[in-house]
């Protein structure tokens, strides 16, 4: 088991978190194991292990491909592909990081592969988290997609108080948002799409 990845948010990326919800990190554990990652998700994207998602949950779940037309699968903690296990430290090490200079109060965190087939599927404006219901305090969102180009769609856009913000699923490239602050869609997809999206609980 690799150990917690030491992270240090730097003051624009905590500046960016309180007055915007949301902060972009480039680079995160570097080209090689970005595609080694990649390599092995898309593989298992291809396997038939993923399923179609749904929308809302409990007794309002079903799915719905106009509002949401991914294929996903649960990531366990400690469980399989062996090459998530840096990405994991590194999660790890941005909860511990999130506490200690943004006061969070993270806890635990699930993680969720999401693969958009590339057919113009989309996923429509929604948040990650009722404001005051929900225990997901924070969504981080890491890119698999190395080669993209703009015509394969796809961005993530945000929406903030000063405008919508259209982020490039660039790999690897992490975006950090406040999961009850910030309404969010993925735009049609033409071409297919990988992103790994972990959820940190708060505590209690």
């Amino acid at each position: 088991m690799i150990a917690s990845t030491g992270i240090q948010l730097n003051d624009s990326e905590l500046a960016a978190l309180g007055e915007r919800g949301f902060f972009v990190r480039d680079g995160v554990l570097g080209e090689d194991a970005a595609r080694a990652l990649h390599a092995e998700l898309a593989a298992l994207a291809v396997s038939g292990a993923l399923r179609p998602a749904g929308v809302s949950r409990g007794a309002g779940y079903r799915r719905d491909a106009e509002t949401r037309g991914d294929a996903i699968a649960w990531l366990e903690p400690a469980g399989p592909p062996d090459a998530l296990e840096p990405l994991r430290g590194y999660l790890r090490g941005l909860r511990e990081s999130l506490n200690h200079d943004a006061y969070l109060g993270l806890d635990r965190f699930e993680v969720q592969l999401a693969y958009y087939p590339g057919d113009g599927a989309r996923y429509r404006r929604h948040r990650d988290a009722a404001p005051g219901r929900g225990s997901r305090r924070v969504t981080a969102i890491y890119y698999l997609n190395p080669d993209w180009r703009p015509e394969a769609g796809g961005l993530l856009r945000l929406h903030v108080p000063d405008g919508p913000v259209d982020v490039e699923p660039t790999l690897g490239r992490l975006v950090v948002f406040l999961s009850e602050r910030v309404e969010h869609e993925v735009l049609p997809v033409a071409a297919p799409r990988l992103a790994v999206t972990a959820w940190f609980h708060g505590r209690g």
